[in-house]
């Protein structure tokens, strides 16, 4: 089923490479804003026959408040809700926070403090607290994107460090997704990142031991491999999750979510069938693909 996806305007972060600068830069979307209540955009959720709600586009963090209230009105419909997030928070807002997401992606932006001080104003630790809150101390489904930029963060040694860290602080099960750059904002002297870096990164990471690793996303001016973008077995490697864009291609997942082939568990939150896909229906299940 599609996602219900909505942003507000800011950001707590100050990335040079924004992807989405018009909304986190912006202090008021005069055009292009609407006023909705949470009541309001719970029912327009169901009424799409929406599984979820999406809180993206700009950090949910800040607008807490309007979003655990969306969520919460969601939730008395029978709707889940899905933070997409860079994860920097103070430790008592995000007890709070994630109280109400059923799913989140966290942006993990790099693995080192020094891309995170002069890239995006802000620190690592912090994030990697988030995660490891999120994973250790929650119920809430998590995944994580890393968008690589060509000589800031997509070096073999800080590919290596970043998933080592995933797999002894959350596990080999977490969904990694490896996605481009391309240039924005303040990094417009930046190429966009090739589709050899990403599969490089995704062969590290997998390397290292973590199972559901991803390349590419369906945004527009992202690159994409339909191989990499695919859910596999974890112990016969079958393909169980074939996408193409915007096209499922295979599925291969019994009615409890685990492999056809095998019957060795595929870590997810599933339906018993998967939903009518097809390139009309937007980019709704890849950034949570588990979500289906």
């Amino acid at each position: 089923m599609p996602v219900l996806s909505f942003g507000t305007a800011g950001c707590n972060l100050a990335c040079k490479y924004c992807q989405n600068w018009d909304m986190s830069k912006s202090r008021a979307m005069e055009t292009l804003a609407e006023e909705a209540s949470p009541q309001q955009i719970a029912v327009a959720a169901r009424e799409l026959n929406c599984r979820s709600v999406a809180y993206t586009y700009n950090d949910p963090v800040i607008f807490m408040e309007y979003a655990i209230d969306v969520a919460q009105a969601c939730h008395d419909l029978g709707i889940l809700s899905v933070a997409v997030t860079a994860g920097y928070i103070c430790g008592e807002p995000r007890e709070t926070f994630f109280q109400h997401m059923d799913a989140t992606n966290v942006d993990l932006k790099a693995f080192t403090e020094r891309f995170y001080y002069q890239l995006t104003g802000a620190h690592l630790q912090p994030v990697l607290d988030t995660l490891r809150y999120i994973k250790q101390e929650t119920s809430t489904w998590l995944e994580i994107t890393v968008l690589l930029i060509p000589d800031e963060n997509d070096s073999d040694r800080e590919l290596h460090a970043l998933s080592q860290w995933v797999y002894d602080n959350l596990g080999a099960k977490v969904p990694i997704h490896f996605t481009a750059f391309h240039p924005d904002w303040k990094m417009m002297h930046k190429s966009a990142t090739a589709l050899e870096t990403l599969l490089r990164a995704r062969n590290i990471a997998m390397n290292t031991g973590l199972h559901y690793v991803y390349v590419g996303s369906v945004y527009v001016g992202n690159v994409h491999d339909k191989n990499a973008s695919s859910t596999y077995c974890s112990q016969c490697h079958q393909r169980l999750i074939g996408r193409d864009w915007y096209v499922l291609t295979d599925w291969h997942l019994t009615h409890n979510g685990d492999c056809a082939f095998c019957g060795a568990h595929c870590e997810g939150i599933f339906d018993v069938k998967p939903g009518n896909w097809g390139s009309k229906l937007a980019y709704s299940n890849y950034t949570l693909c588990a979500l289906v």
